[in-house]
């Protein structure tokens, strides 16, 4: 078992590879540099990380997805409409770009269009990713009454949140992520937009 210490090394080897990927990319992100950002000897990572980096990509994207998971499920159980929960969890993403002057995006995406066909583990890791934040829209969208059709909107929810992040770095502008939220808002409520 590892002790404290090797597991908070591990943990700040993903936490690293994650900050990384969000700013550099999958490819563009070297071993060397995860382990300089870490502050960790480059043995521990292979004593972590023995698979190399695929497996501390794995290990990234499931942490990126843990951290979203948690912030739709807060949004969630605040007080009022689907499309005020939706509108919370732009705020915070619309927060991350703009403080890092866009440069910080949605690491799963980021994976998903650089190895998505080159590695199956990275696909599946992006893939379970996408699936975690899907599950508890669903489940809120039940609890709101929707249940005949909560796993196809809470897949286009999250469908149109990712495009409007990549959109939203391409021009540099939260613009796409509020559009984003006033449709996904009107489309939660049944309304038309005009």
């Amino acid at each position: 078992m590892i002790g404290t210490k090797g597991a908070q090394t591990s943990a700040r080897l993903v936490e690293s590879m994650l900050e990384l990927i969000q700013a550099r990319g999958y490819s563009g992100t070297g071993l060397n540099t995860v382990v300089e950002l870490a502050r960790a000897p480059k043995g521990s990572l292979y004593f972590h990380f023995p698979e190399g980096k695929e497996a501390l990509g794995e290990k990234a994207v499931a942490l990126a997805a843990e951290r979203f998971r948690a912030l739709v499920v807060e949004s969630a159980g605040e007080p009022g409409s689907p499309g005020d929960v939706v509108r919370r969890v732009i705020d915070v993403l619309a927060g991350m770009l703009t403080d890092s002057d866009f440069q910080l995006g949605c690491p799963v995406s980021v994976v998903t269009l650089e190895m998505g066909a080159q590695s199956e583990r990275l696909r599946e890791a992006c893939a379970d990713a996408f699936g975690s934040w899907i599950d508890p829209v669903a489940e809120y969208l039940v609890a709101q009454g929707r249940p005949a059709a909560a796993r196809t909107l809470a897949t286009a929810v999250v469908s149109t949140v990712e495009g409007a992040m990549i959109m939203s770095r391409a021009r540099r502008s939260v613009e796409p992520l509020r559009c984003a939220a006033d449709v996904i808002a009107a489309l939660l409520a049944g309304e038309t937009l005009s």
